[in-house]
C-alpha cells in the first residue's frame, strides 16, 4: 500500500500549516527528513532537510503508531511555519520518496474507515462537522461523529440476531418436543426494536433540518412590509423595497443562524390574484415554497383574508405597526417594533421542533431504517401464519439485519463511498 501525505490545514498563508503523512512508510520518511523521529504520541521541534540534507524549516513533528491513529496506519504530522514556500517546498520534498504519493480527496478518512476507525456513519458525520456553521449542526455532526449512531444499531442487530436464532432453534428442533415457546421472547424484541426504529426514522427529519437548514417563508399581501421585515432581520439590504405592490416576483432567500440553529428566510411574492402573468408565476411560486417551509411567519390585517390557511405552529402578526399604531402584535421593519419578540417566537418554534431529532441525519440513514421497519412488519405478519412458516420469519429478519449493515458501512456501500468522499477535501 501506498504512504500518502497532503496539506491537512486551509490552504493559503497561515502561522501554522500541518502536513500529514500516513502509511506503510511514514516512519521511515519522518526518519529521513528530520534525523530522529519522535516517540509514539510525543512530540518533538525538528529541523526539516531537504534532499541536499539543506534546512527547509523548522517544525513540531508528532508520531502515532498505527492502529493507535486516525487513519489505523502510522502517521506523521509536520507543523510547519505556514508559508506557501515552506509548504510547497515540504509537498515537493515528500513527492521524491518511492512509494508515497499526494492523497486523494477524504482519502485519510477513507483509510480510517477501511481499518474500522470509523464506520460510515461516523464519516458521515466527520464530513458534516467539517461543513458546520452553526452550534446546532456542531453537536449534532459531533454526537454522529462519536459513534452514538454505530452504538445504537449494534443493539438493535443483537436483538434482531438474538430474535432470529430463536426462530432457527425452532426449525432445527422440528421434529423434536421444544420445552419452551419462543413466540414471546421473538414478539418481545420484535415491538421494542421496531418502536425504536420508527423514532429514529421520524427523527431524521428534523435533523436533516439542522444539517440544510430550517425554512421560515413570510407571507402577506403586496405591499404588507414583506421585504422591509426581512431585511430588518437580516441586518442588511437583502431585498428591494418599495411603495409599489407586486416589487417582490421571485423567492428570496438570506441564511443566517438563529440561536445556533440555521435558518433560511424566504421572502415571497405578495399573494394576490394578478392578471400580470410574470406575477402570477411569482405569486405561485411563494405558495408553494411557502407550504413547503418549516414555519410560516403571515403579515396579515386582522380582517385580512389569506390565500393560504396559517397552520397551528405558524406564527400571524400584524404589519406596519409604524403606520397602524398597533401594539398587541403589531410589527415594522422600519422602527424595529416586535422584530425581537418575532425572532424569538420563531427560535423557540424551531427549538421545539428540533427537541424529536434523532442519530440518524441523513436520507440515506431514513431510508435504512425504514427499510428495516418494513422487513419487521412482514416478519409480524408472518408469524402469526404459525410455526410452519418460521423459515420465512428467519429470512426477512436476516433482511433487516442487512439494512442495518449498511447503514454503519458493514455491507453493501461500495458504490457510495466515491460519492460521499468527494465532499472531502485533500488532507481529511
Amino acid at each position: 500500500m501506498d504512504t500518502i501525505f497532503a496539506q491537512a490545514s486551509a490552504p493559503g498563508r497561515a502561522g501554522v500549516a500541518v502536513i500529514r503523512i500516513s502509511g506503510p512508510r511514514a516512519f521511515a520518511i519522518a526518519e529521513k527528513i528530520t534525523g530522529q523521529r519522535p516517540e509514539g504520541r510525543e512530540s518533538v521541534l525538528r529541523n526539516l532537510r531537504g534532499a541536499e540534507a539543506e534546512v527547509i524549516d523548522q517544525a513540531l513533528v508528532l508520531s502515532f503508531p498505527g492502529p493507535n491513529s486516525f487513519t489505523g496506519e502510522d502517521v506523521v504530522e509536520l507543523q510547519v511555519h505556514g508559508s506557501i514556500a515552506v509548504v510547497r517546498a515540504m509537498l515537493s520534498l515528500l513527492s521524491t520518496f518511492s512509494e508515497t504519493r499526494m492523497a486523494e480527496a477524504g482519502e485519510f478518512t477513507r483509510r480510517a474507515l477501511e481499518n474500522e476507525k470509523l464506520d460510515l456513519a461516523q464519516v458521515e458525520g466527520l464530513a458534516d462537522l467539517i461543513e458546520a456553521e452553526t452550534e446546532a449542526q456542531r453537536k449534532q455532526a459531533l454526537r454522529v461523529l462519536s459513534g452514538h449512531l454505530g452504538a445504537r444499531v449494534e443493539d438493535w442487530r443483537k436483538d434482531l440476531i438474538r430474535a432470529a436464532a430463536l426462530l432457527e432453534a425452532t426449525i432445527d428442533f422440528a421434529d423434536e418436543e421444544v420445552p419452551v415457546d419462543v413466540t414471546p421472547e421473538v414478539n418481545a424484541l420484535l415491538t421494542k426494536v421496531g418502536q425504536e426504529l420508527q423514532a429514529e426514522a421520524r427523527g431524521t427529519y428534523v435533523a436533516e433540518r439542522i444539517r440544510n437548514g430550517f425554512e421560515v417563508a413570510i407571507i402577506g399581501a403586496p405591499n404588507a412590509g414583506k421585504s422591509t421585515l426581512l431585511n430588518a432581520l437580516a441586518g442588511r439590504d437583502a431585498a428591494i423595497t418599495s411603495e409599489i405592490a407586486g416589487t417582490t416576483r421571485d423567492v428570496i432567500e438570506v441564511r443566517m443562524d438563529l440561536g445556533g440553529l440555521p435558518v433560511t428566510l424566504l421572502d415571497t411574492a405578495g399573494l394576490r390574484d394578478s392578471d400580470d402573468k410574470i406575477e402570477a408565476i411569482g405569486v405561485e411560486r411563494a405558495i408553494e415554497r411557502a407550504r413547503a417551509a418549516d414555519l410560516r411567519v403571515f403579515l396579515a390585517a386582522p380582517d385580512e383574508t389569506l390565500m393560504i390557511a396559517p397552520e397551528p405552529d405558524d406564527i400571524v402578526v400584524r404589519p406596519k405597526a409604524d403606520l397602524t399604531g398597533i401594539e398587541e402584535s403589531g410589527i415594522s421593519g422600519k422602527t424595529g417594533q416586535g422584530v425581537s419578540e418575532l425572532i424569538a417566537r420563531v427560535q423557540t418554534t424551531l427549538s421545539t421542533k428540533s427537541a424529536r431529532i434523532g442519530l440518524a441525519t441523513h436520507e440515506r440513514h431514513r431510508v435504512a431504517l425504514e427499510q428495516a421497519v418494513s422487513c419487521l412488519a412482514e416478519v409480524d405478519v408472518i408469524l402469526q401464519r404459525g410455526p410452519d412458516f418460521y423459515d420465512l420469519a428467519a429470512a426477512e429478519l436476516r433482511f433487516a439485519i442487512r439494512a442495518l449493515e449498511a447503514l454503519v458501512g458493514r455491507i453493501d456501500v461500495e458504490n457510495l463511498l466515491d460519492e460521499i468522499f468527494t465532499s472531502f477535501c485533500v488532507g481529511k
